[in-house]
């Protein structure tokens, strides 16, 4: 598993970047049986294509870091599930209901409200939740198998040396 800090200059394989608005579940049961067959149908192996992906991050030192990363994550899962492409996701969970609502509220530019509407089972499956001690374990259960090259996206606060120490583990188990 690789983990990029930015967007690579060049890729040795070809691949997929996956959207960020993805939960492990669908990429099990959606996107990755869907790429193995058009692999299969060009007459191409997994091993030589990378699948990227975004990867959002609730993490912290303690829960009121824990609670100010998670108030932001939700802002921002709240926005892409408004949007109707997105739905699919969504209703693979059993969460389709949830998307007509967020776009209504945000038509009326309810940003608050909508975050408030993605409780912490939305967000868990949406994003990595775990203080920090524990993200990397978290992080490389939830790519394992599927995502090859990681990037992670950690709250802002984060302090730099932090996410080194995160990413630095994450490496060295794989």
């Amino acid at each position: 598993m690789k983990i990029d800090r930015g967007i690579p200059s060049q890729l040795d394989l070809d691949g997929l970047l996956a959207h960020a608005f993805t939960t492990r579940r669908y990429l099990d049961e959606v996107t990755t049986p869907a790429l193995l067959r058009g692999l299969a149908r060009g007459g191409r192996e997994r091993a030589d294509f990378e699948v990227s992906s975004p990867v959002f991050i609730v993490t912290g030192r303690d829960e009121n870091e824990m609670a100010t990363a998670a108030a932001s994550f939700r802002k921002q899962i709240a926005f892409y599930a408004s949007t109707p492409a997105y739905r699919g996701v969504l209703e693979l969970h059993g969460w389709g209901d949830l998307q007509p609502q967020l776009r209504a509220l945000s038509i009326t530019g309810e940003w608050d409200a909508m975050a408030d509407l993605i409780g912490d089972d939305v967000l868990s499956e949406f994003a990595v939740v775990a203080p920090i001690d524990r993200v990397a374990q978290a992080l490389a259960k939830r790519c394992s198998g599927v995502i090859d090259r990681i990037l992670p996206g950690f709250p802002a606060a984060t302090p730099e040396p932090m996410i080194s120490e995160v990413l630095d583990e994450v490496r060295a188990s794989h």
